[in-house]
């Protein structure tokens, strides 16, 4: 059966809602870090952005073994510090050597881990979550305010019988609870009426066909999805994870000429455009959007976090999910799948759930990114789009952690992949899947490389090769 041709206004489903002005302020384009601040023999610890800083400790953490126990990014001193638990010292001396504060902590990851299986043993409670703090060298366990009585004797005792130099029971505000109901981004008509969430990244399924993610408790809520309350159809929920490990759902558009953008919408006529999807490191600031409250920042807290949230079908029930990224970020009912992203166009997660709201504040857990393409066998990018299809809102060409520019204006044609290059140009629509070239203009930076230069206009290299390897979300 033949589909008509959505157009592109429809198919890149905007998250919609007004862009905070005070979060927006932050994605103004920051002062380019320097990479390494060592000089002669005696190396100091480099400046980084969060991405590098990520990349990093990705690294450290296969040099040290089992002497690594976690990583933060110091955003005041913008420097990764490394947490080792008997480390050898020449082992030390390497990742101080490569740019990391190095901190002795007591916990190795090991026996963090162990905790945490003692918490799902004992404490699996709804309304209860817990990650591990790297800051601190400890889990720490939330509870919402449904927590009490015998449920909070409970997870007390539990907490208390770990040690106290081995988690820490903090109250939270609100109620934990998957944020589906209440937007106006993607719609579903279901038997009790209308299910809404917002749009994630759009993506290239397995299959080369358009596609896009979203949070697992919308796709398993509801299987055909609109861009309007009461519009047809536009996508089809291909794969759903909720609960368990993970909270992502796979949607594919019913249109397999569906163009899509690479960007995030953060309102007020401004994109941020996305260029790889990156790990989340603790204390890194990151930004969210949603349907209903807009655009909001805040800092990753925790990672591998796992939350109880109480079950939307059996009231005596639990639906787990693991694997999340733990944040102060707010949010609200409605913006559930929405994106979670850098200041330099990082994809990093989709909204799952939390609690409190934007007035209040309160918590908000994600789904990782890299984790979701990783299951579901996608990857970011527009299919159909040609080479490195994205808006050029100023990140250069080669450049793969340079600040995306809200202001700059997005230039036509495909991007340049080669290097590690991830932004480029808006697609050429004229281009077909997989195409591995494409021309126009671009604006971006006009140098660039892996470790990032600052963003001004400039031509942009327009040569493209890799297909398919940059995001886009509205």
């Amino acid at each position: 059966m033949s589909h008509k041709r959505i157009p592109k206004r429809k198919a890149a489903i905007a998250v919609g809602g007004v862009a905070a002005l005070g979060a927006a302020a932050f994605l103004l384009p920051m002062a380019n870090a320097s990479q390494d601040n060592a000089s002669g023999a005696t190396a100091a610890p480099k400046t980084l952005k969060a991405t590098g800083a990520s990349n990093l400790a990705a690294q450290l953490q296969t040099l040290l073994g089992q002497a690594f126990a976690g990583s933060y990014y110091d955003s005041a001193k913008q420097q990764l510090v490394v947490n080792v638990v008997n480390g050898d010292n020449n082992v030390i001396a390497q990742a101080e050597q490569a740019g990391a504060v190095v901190r002795q902590v007591q916990n190795s990851t090991s026996a963090l881990e162990a905790v945490a299986k003692t918490l799902k043993t004992k404490a699996t409670i709804p309304g209860t979550a817990w990650a591990v703090d790297p800051k601190t060298n400890k889990v720490v366990v939330s509870a919402d305010s449904t927590v009490t009585g015998a449920k909070w004797d409970t997870l007390q005792s539990t907490v208390q019988g770990l040690g106290s130099n081995m988690a820490t029971l903090k109250k939270s505000s609100g109620t934990f609870k998957t944020l589906v109901s209440g937007g106006d981004a993607i719609f579903s008509q279901v038997q009790n009426g209308t299910v809404r969430c917002s749009l994630g990244f759009n993506v290239t399924a397995s299959d080369g066909s358009p596609a896009f993610l979203t949070a697992g408790h919308c796709g398993v809520a509801a299987k055909d999805w609109s861009d309007s309350e009461t519009g047809q159809p536009i996508a089809t929920v291909d794969q759903a994870q909720f609960p368990g490990n993970g909270d992502f759902s796979l949607v594919k558009y019913n249109d397999a000429t569906t163009q899509t953008t690479s960007d995030v919408n953060i309102g007020n006529g401004q994109t941020v455009a996305i260029n790889q999807a990156v790990d989340a490191t603790v204390g890194e600031t990151v930004f969210r959007m949603g349907s209903t409250t807009g655009l909001h920042d805040g800092q990753v807290t925790g990672l591998d976090a796992t939350v109880n949230f109480q079950s939307e079908t059996d009231p005596n029930g639990v639906d787990t999910v693991t694997g999340l990224i733990q944040t102060n970020v707010c949010a609200e009912a409605g913006d559930s799948g929405g994106s979670l992203f850098t200041q330099d166009g990082g994809a990093v997660g989709m909204t799952s759930g939390g609690s409190g709201d934007c007035t209040s504040g309160g918590e908000t857990f994600f789904q990782p990114v890299t984790a979701a393409l990783q299951a579901t066998g996608a990857t970011l990018g527009g299919a159909g789009a040609g080479a490195g299809a994205g808006a050029g809102a100023g990140a250069g060409a080669g450049d793969a952690s340079a600040t995306a520019d809200p202001s700059a204006t997005a230039g036509n044609g495909a991007g340049d992949q080669a290097g590690g290059d991830q932004i480029g140009g808006t697609a050429d629509p004229s281009a077909t899947a997989g195409d591995q070239s494409g021309t126009g203009t671009g604006t971006g930076t006009g140098t660039g490389d892996q470790s990032g230069t600052g963003v001004g206009a400039g031509t942009g290299d327009q040569s493209g090769t890799g297909a398919d390897n940059t995001s886009s979300s509205h």
